[in-house]
């Protein structure tokens, strides 16, 4: 029997993944735009921290942050998207998106406290675990999304499973309502997910 199909299906296997990197790469930031954004909140931290406006300490902060910058930058920034100028990007992170997720989280807790409580005076759970998929190939994003499901009680994210082309979570959930892995995943993720897609790739 000859090789030849599977060597040509290794190799297509090959091109498809190289082009998904490829892909991922051009999704990122430029090295200095990750610059920039790192030492804009660098700065911040050091002006919360640091509670003097003098201008020597606004110099001292300057230089320092920026040099942390220069060596940190894809620490911090390497999984946000490219797209658009750096400083929209930047506002619209620090009075949109946070602001948004800080809301959105507020009512996810309230809304799983009174569920977990319902279930706790009618002692009628249904615990499993189920796995779901996610949209996000970030390392950062998948985080974010798996402790944020792990901060709203009644779900804790057990495992993620990130691979080139896909992303997958395991939950634990205390009352499973649907078999259906679509439907589980939105009722799991709800908003969380969308939100995370404006920031990380």
């Amino acid at each position: 029997m000859s090789r030849i199909p599977l060597y040509l299906k290794e190799r297509i296997e090959e091109v498809n993944k190289r082009a998904l990197l490829d892909s991922f790469e051009s999704q990122k930031l430029p090295r200095w735009e990750k610059t920039a954004i790192t030492w804009f909140a660098l700065m911040i931290f050091w002006m919360v921290v640091s509670a003097s406006f003098h201008w020597q300490n606004i110099l001292i902060g300057s230089i320092v942050t920026f040099i942390v910058s220069l060596l940190m930058y894809d620490m911090f920034t390497g999984d946000i998207q490219s797209s658009g100028n750096v400083v929209i990007k930047t506002l619209r992170i620090l009075l949109l998106y946070i602001p948004q997720y800080i809301f959105i989280m507020a009512f996810r807790l309230l809304e799983s406290n009174l569920k977990v409580m319902k279930h706790a005076i009618f002692l009628d759970i249904n615990p499993g675990i189920v796995k779901i998929d996610s949209d996000l190939h970030s390392q950062t994003g998948l985080t974010i999304l798996a402790n944020s499901i792990t901060l709203t009680p009644g779900t804790m994210t057990i495992d993620t499973v990130r691979k080139l082309d896909e992303s997958k979570l395991y939950v634990h959930w205390i009352d499973v309502e649907t078999m259906d892995r679509d439907k589980a995943g939105s009722m799991i993720k709800g908003d969380i997910e969308e939100w995370l897609k404006n920031i990380f790739w």
